[in-house]
């Protein structure tokens, strides 16, 4: 058992004695489904944190022939595959982290260092088959290959380090994809080559030729779905062993929609929450703020509305499809965009096609980001949103319309003035503060229609719903019965108590005559 020659499974063995761990085992499923065919070249892009690590070491464990892991998955979902006996600790793992190899050449060659590394190691197993002077790790492979027909898995963690953090080097990173290509591509000693990194792998420029692999990523992560994060189902199964709110959990966690699966949750944060019996911010507090804020700065037409939008829990639509794959060749806002998703600091919607915010913890990152400058609309809404809310709970309707008239007036420096959904927008943001004590429900199926926004009072917090209804170069009144009409009380599903019907109307025309407001408090009892 070596370090990168057949690591063993220690690594698993301390997944499994953590105290939260959930079984993702399934994944190997569809590893094993490809071994040993044209389809063995997978890489999966995830953020960090988001279980990558965890799951190469899992692959290591079951696949390395260094190892005895057979105890270790007798009691997980793989061990239901048919196909487990087969491949369970069957072929030499060569394991390969390179951030490690790119940090400690201090600026040398990293890959002539990995190549000697490695090549050790395989001397030591294989050493009456490879000469002293074999100094090419390829051709050490297809010398063992030639001699006793062993295939390998390549299990390669932080494949894009180089393009993160050696942004300016393009002859280190053409150096290195061409080191990648020249190991794995066509050789016939690869039985599965599995990478996962941050950044897709498909396009730098002429150095995009590492298309043998096949790419799950944040915008499309097929197979791998239940496996980029925890599902609604794991984590409303934590939240009953740990006594959390499972709503209170999905409001801080949630958002990373897929196909197949809805609902996928931040595994880090999730898993912090309950360890702490606390909700907070645990993914994004282990980076500064300023690696977001470097993107949200940059200079693209359109590309602050789109943010404002989005931190109005809207969504907007993105080209993900002309992104490099780097963090520096940027010539759009739906380059900056796409970045951001594969960050995960933004969700995406691949069958609508569009970004949004996924939950608390990363509107608060985008929240700190702005606070340092640049934003200032946008931060004198945020702070005036205290003040907004309470005197909508007093019912102040003139103070309301006040408020709510300068959010309008502020944010359409970035927003068009005269269209509803930057009013509609202005509105999310001047509440925003209530998103500690509430969640926000944008178009909801109400009644017999749609309500512009519901304010839902979380589980345990003692203030009244809201439904907002805006209107323009009508009256309030008119929203407020419109709310009535159509039945919106209805769409709160298991909800008694006061509401506060509030209804905005204002001048699409004139920006000089102010928003009026109407508030009517509402008993419901849900039958």
């Amino acid at each position: 058992m070596g370090i990168y020659l057949n690591p063993g499974n220690d690594s698993f063995k301390e997944a499994l004695r953590s105290k939260i761990y959930i079984d993702k085992t399934g994944l190997i499923t569809h590893t094993n489904e490809v071994i040993c065919t044209l389809d063995k070249y997978i890489c999966v892009s995830r953020p960090r944190r988001f279980g990558k690590s965890m799951t190469l070491g899992m692959l290591a464990a079951y696949y390395s022939c260094g190892c005895d892991s057979r105890e270790l998955f007798e009691n997980l979902n793989i061990r239901n595959d048919p196909a487990f006996e087969e491949h369970l600790n069957k072929y030499d793992v060569i394991f390969l982290n390179m951030q490690h190899f790119f940090l400690e050449s201090r600026g040398g060659n990293a890959t002539d260092s990995l190549e000697a590394k490695v090549l050790k190691e395989l001397k030591e197993e294989y050493g009456s088959f490879i000469k002293e002077d074999i100094t090419i790790l390829a051709d050490a492979l297809r010398i063992i290959y030639r001699e006793t027909q062993k295939k390998f898995v390549f299990l390669i963690d932080e494949w894009d380090c180089v393009m993160r953090e050696r942004q300016q080097e393009e002859s280190m990173q053409r150096q290195y994809l061409d080191f990648l290509r020249n190991l794995l591509k066509d050789q016939p000693y690869v039985a599965l080559a599995y990478m996962t990194g941050i950044l897709p792998i498909k396009k730098y420029g002429l150095h995009s030729a590492l298309n043998m692999f096949f790419e799950y990523s944040m915008t499309d992560q097929d197979v791998f779905e239940e496996y980029t994060g925890f599902t609604e189902t794991e984590v409303k199964e934590l939240c009953r062993q740990y006594g959390m709110d499972f709503v209170s959990t999905s409001d801080w966690y949630d958002g990373y929609t897929f196909t197949r699966f809805q609902h996928v949750y931040n595994p880090k944060s999730v898993v912090e929450a309950m360890r702490r019996h606390k909700f907070s911010n645990y993914w994004t507090s282990t980076e500064t703020y300023e690696a977001l804020k470097i993107y949200m700065d940059m200079d693209f037409d359109g590309l602050r509305a789109d943010i404002v939008r989005m931190l109005g829990d809207g969504n907007v639509e993105v080209n993900t499809r002309s992104f490099q794959n780097d963090m520096q060749s940027f010539k759009t806002k739906d380059d900056v965009l796409t970045l951001l998703i594969h960050l995960g600091y933004l969700g995406y919607d691949s069958q609508m096609k569009k970004a949004f915010i996924p939950n608390k913890e990363i509107m608060e990152e985008f929240e700190n980001a702005m606070s340092t400058g640049g934003w200032p609309e946008i931060m004198r809404i945020l702070k005036a949103s205290e003040r907004l809310l309470e005197d909508t709970l007093l019912c102040d309707a003139p103070s309301v319309a006040a408020g709510l008239d300068k959010a309008h007036t502020e944010i359409s420096s970035i927003l068009t003035y005269n269209d509803e959904n930057s009013l509609a927008c202005a509105i999310r943001l001047a509440y925003y503060s209530a998103r500690k004590d509430y969640k926000i429900i944008r178009e909801m199926p109400a009644g017999l229609g749609f309500a512009d926004i519901i304010f839902l009072p979380l589980p345990g917090i003692a203030k009244p719903a809201l439904i907002i209804e805006l209107k323009y170069d009508k009256t309030a009144a008119a929203a407020i019965q419109q709310i009535k009409d159509r039945q919106y009380p209805q769409a709160l599903e298991g909800y008694s108590g006061e509401i506060l019907l509030v209804g905005i109307n204002y001048d699409k025309h004139n920006r000089e005559k102010p928003h009026n407001c109407l508030i009517e408090k509402l008993i419901y009892k849900n039958v």
